[in-house]
Order: structure tokens, then C-alpha cells, then sequence
């Protein structure tokens, strides 16, 4: 079942795992929202360049920033309201897990691109 998915930190370099995700996610049939500053256009599809710009309920958030971003995010994140949020290698964050938890929004630390291969996303 395709989902509407945001890929914060998406970049528009190719050989980036956040880049990859939103091909990937694409190819996958998702409605894929990159959010990054700064730029229009990610793979052909629109950018948000925030949070706060994405219309509309959001099923999953991917995390491509740091703990240190994610942290000054950490309202945005929450204010979303993600219907899940997955913490890529690298980005983990108690804090922010702290934080999901207490807002009700199930997290994972997972691979995007892993779980997509093997049909668990």
C-alpha cells in the first residue's frame, strides 16, 4: 500500500542514501515529499523546504539528519504528527525518541532503503 512519506535531509546527489531513499520510495509507488532547504526540485518531485510546509498528513518521516539537526527540529517533528517516524543509521536520537514517545508517534531505528528491499516498510 503506498504511503505519503517525507525524507528530511533528502539531497539531490545521487550517490546520498537520502537521495536513494526518495528514488527508491518513488519506484516503490510512495507519495515521496523530499524536504531539504534550498532547492525546488529532488528527482523530479517538488521540495518542501521545511516541515512546516508539508500540506496534508504525513504516514512516515525518514530521518536523514543528525541528532544535532533532528534536535533543533524536534517541534517540527512533533508538530507533523508522522504516523511514524524512522531514525536512519545516524541519526539516532533519545532525545528525540524521548520525545516521539511521549507524543504517541511510533519510531524505529531502521534503514529505509533496507526495508523497502526486503518488503518491510
Amino acid at each position: 500500500m503506498a504511503e505519503r512519506v517525507a525524507v528530511l535531509g533528502a539531497s539531490h546527489k545521487p550517490e546520498r542514501y537520502s537521495n536513494q531513499a526518495v528514488r527508491m520510495l518513488k519506484e516503490y509507488g510512495h507519495d515521496v515529499v523530499p524536504v531539504t532547504p534550498g532547492r525546488a526540485v529532488i528527482e523530479d518531485l517538488p521540495v518542501s523546504p521545511d516541515l512546516g510546509s508539508i500540506e496534508g498528513p504525513v504516514d512516515t518521516l525518514t530521518l536523514y539528519v543528525g541528532p544535532e539537526r533532528s534536535a533543533q527540529l524536534q517541534d517540527a517533528i512533533l508538530a507533523l504528527k508522522p504516523g511514524r517516524v524512522i531514525l536512519n543509521p545516524g541519526t539516532e536520537s533519545p532525545a528525540l525518541e524521548q520525545a516521539l514517545d511521549a507524543a504517541g508517534i511510533p519510531w524505529q531505528h531502521a534503514c529505509t532503503l533496507v526495508l523497502l528491499r526486503t518488503g518491510q516498510f
